[in-house]
């Protein structure tokens, strides 16, 4: 009769990785740590899986083309972007029909504080890099379709947008706080 294995004994201090095995044929997903929601310590930390395909912002960082500052201070761009947008809006069946057109919503604090951000980093940035910021970070551009866009597919633009995006990912960083001159 043959002799029963035995096992490990459990070590508590490994961490059971609970990353997704089943991905989307066509997935492209960066680990990432980022705080336990369930952790009883402030620090502790877990790996996420992060979706890159459609954020080139979130590959640049994810490929360590730009550093933490840089990442930081263009998703605070995309979020001023966001506060401050005002489209068109969902029609609400709940609110009581009343003949004649909608009032406006007031404007919040906080939608006129990232206006002004907004209109700062526009004059800081300069016609130029305003455009290559809003294409990248808003538009979801990569670095060929900015050069393709403008009708420059040779190598050597993609480099210089890619280094101009930095720069001005840079001036960024300075303008919301995440770093120092």
């Amino acid at each position: 009769m043959a002799r029963a294995r035995r096992r490990k004994p459990h070590d508590p201090a490994k961490v059971h990785d609970r990353r997704s095995r089943d991905l989307p044929r066509n997935a492209e997903v960066a680990a990432v740590e980022v705080d336990d929601p369930l952790g009883l310590e402030p620090n502790d930390k877990i790996v996420a899986l992060r979706s890159i395909r459609n954020d080139p912002l979130g590959r640049m960082h994810s490929h360590r083309h730009v550093d933490e500052a840089q990442y930081q201070s263009g998703r605070a761009f995309q979020a001023d972007w966001e506060r401050a947008e005002r489209g068109p809006q969902a029609v609400d069946p709940t609110r009581e029909y009343v003949d004649g057109g909608l009032m406006r919503e007031p404007i919040t604090e906080a939608q006129r504080k990232a206006v002004l951000r907004l209109n700062r980093s526009q004059r800081e940035l300069g016609a130029d890099g305003a455009a290559l910021v809003h294409d990248v970070l808003i538009q979801g551009m990569t670095m060929e379709q900015v050069g393709e866009r403008r009708g420059l597919r040779a190598q050597r633009w993609k480099d210089y947008y890619v280094r101009r995006f930095r720069e001005c990912l840079d001036r960024l960083a300075l303008i919301y706080g995440f770093a120092t001159g």
